[in-house]
């Protein structure tokens, strides 16, 4: 295996390049009544922030935001403890004081990856399947901004072209997602890295397909808006105003 070659400054070269939004709604104000008013992306009960230790370095240099995570139970342990040796499990000091310019990658992309087709092209943005019950965005990809998909896609085919190791990683990942939802007889979600469109990938036969939201059926809380509202209650949770259009598209 080739020795990676990426350092702090490739780093602050992505993050300059990869600032924008995922979306214009506030997708953390939809999931944060189920999760102790807490963005579900932004507590390490739920999604633990993995960074290549030169990205620690360069954040360590810009901010006393970060700190090193210390796992609490058996499967934060067995997280950290299979992590490659280039990387490193960090926490943030919460929502309340994220600094936008310092968020790790992990942080600007979650829940989506970069999935790549079994014959090794990028074809977009995929989500990362495991949060499915817990991260609304991904029923709604629809909302993903066309900017947010150049971007992400930009930054991490620059981070691989650095760390090759990174790439076969997700690659890997990629292959996974296809015998998992081969397994579930469910189309993988894709939103075309060039266009931006929605496309489902057969996990099966590896087709590519137009696809439109309603394709991949939500689950658990975010199955109807009344769903939801009973999840809240149920979590304990508030429910406040929605954002002007609400949280919703027409």
């Amino acid at each position: 295996m080739r020795k990676t070659r990426i350092t702090p400054e490739h780093f602050g070269d992505v993050y300059r390049q990869f600032n924008a939004s995922i979306s214009k709604y506030d997708c953390g104000r939809k999931c944060a009544p189920l999760n102790g008013g807490q963005p579900v992306c932004c507590t390490t009960g739920h999604a633990i922030p993995v960074v290549h230790k030169s990205e620690y370095q360069l954040l360590k240099s810009r901010t006393d935001l970060w700190y090193d995570y210390k796992p609490n139970d058996a499967t934060s342990r067995k997280i950290v403890k299979e992590l490659p040796r280039n990387s490193c499990a960090i926490e943030c000091k919460g929502a309340a004081f994220c600094e936008r310019d310092n968020r790790t990658i992990a942080c600007r992309a979650f829940p989506f990856f970069p999935y790549y087709s079994n014959q090794g092209e990028m074809l977009g943005l995929s989500v990362y399947w495991t949060f499915e019950d817990r991260c609304w965005m991904i029923y709604r990809l629809d909302l993903a901004e066309p900017a947010f998909v150049r971007e992400m896609a930009a930054a991490f085919e620059k981070i691989f072209a650095f760390d090759p190791e990174e790439l076969e990683n997700m690659k890997s990942h990629s292959a996974s997602a296809r015998r998992v939802h081969s397994r579930w007889n469910r189309p993988i979600p894709i939103i075309g890295r060039d266009d931006g469109k929605l496309y489902k990938v057969m996990p099966r036969t590896h087709e590519l397909r137009p696809a439109k939201a309603s394709d991949f059926k939500a689950q658990g809380a975010y199955k109807s808006e009344a769903a939801y509202k009973r999840a809240v209650k149920e979590a304990g949770g508030t429910l406040g105003p929605e954002p002007k259009g609400g949280y919703l598209a027409p």
